[in-house]
């Protein structure tokens, strides 16, 4: 019954639907190996991130000005390298490319079965804080079947900010009780609800690697706990 009335589904993107970790292993193996290096790659992309969630708060607090994700990544990149004393071993055009690592990402492995299905009866676009270059690239790259991408680059802003969910009102024309947000991040959902948007919680345990244990346990305030998009087509009878 909390779902009656859905006429279109937002995603979250990087985690939700694709998996980051393994590619940025995957990369960072190959420079390992050309380089000759032993960098622990696992524990440096949770540093990046860290370094790239902590800019963006900053964004939606107003300590500065905003700034595409993809550059956010890059900055956060740089300072990674000097504080490792890796400056002389990546020059700006290597660190371009092993940036572009967030536009090159895996599904995982329901994704794209559990979209086609649900986009067949619902309008579904993505609703993700990075640019809207990236999300495009990354969604040709790793085939998903959306009707819209929308991104937080529109709103200047980042989630969870609700200028980002108001996003999806303006530009799918459906109310927020109208729209159910998909994601395997928790705060993304809080602040979807409290915009009045329906929510929908997809695990993704290995988000972070075999060795992480992110929150994945339900909540009584979630619309839909759903193992996978599958499950979620299930469920909406898509």
């Amino acid at each position: 019954m909390a779902l009656t009335g859905i006429k279109a589904i937002a995603f979250d993107v990087q985690g939700t639907c694709v998996d980051f970790f393994q590619p940025l292993l995957r990369a960072g193996a190959a420079i390992n190996a050309a380089k000759g290096l032993d960098i622990d790659w696992a524990a440096l992309s949770a540093e990046w991130r860290e370094l790239y969630r902590a800019s963006m708060d900053a964004v939606i607090a107003g300590r500065r000005d905003w700034l595409r994700v993809d550059r956010i990544y890059r900055e956060a990149l740089d300072k990674l390298v000097e504080t490792r004393g890796l400056s002389d071993r990546f020059d700006g055009a290597e660190r371009d490319a092993l940036n572009e690592v967030w536009t090159k990402l895996d599904p995982w492995p329901d994704t794209i079965e559990g979209l086609t299905r649900l986009r067949r009866r619902f309008c579904t676009a993505t609703l993700s804080n990075a640019g809207m270059a990236s999300v495009i690239a990354l969604v040709k790259h790793a085939d998903l079947p959306f009707d819209a991408i929308l991104t937080a680059e529109l709103a200047t802003s980042y989630k969870p900010a609700p200028a980002v969910y108001q996003l999806a009102v303006d530009y799918l024309g459906y109310g927020p009780e109208q729209i159910l947000m998909v994601a395997c991040h928790k705060y993304d959902l809080k602040a979807a609800r409290a915009f009045g948007m329906k929510t929908a919680f997809v695990p993704r345990p290995l988000e972070f690697g075999p060795d992480a244990a992110p929150d994945v346990s339900p909540e009584s305030w979630f619309d839909v706990y759903a193992t996978s998009f599958v499950d979620l087509a299930d469920r909406l009878a898509a």
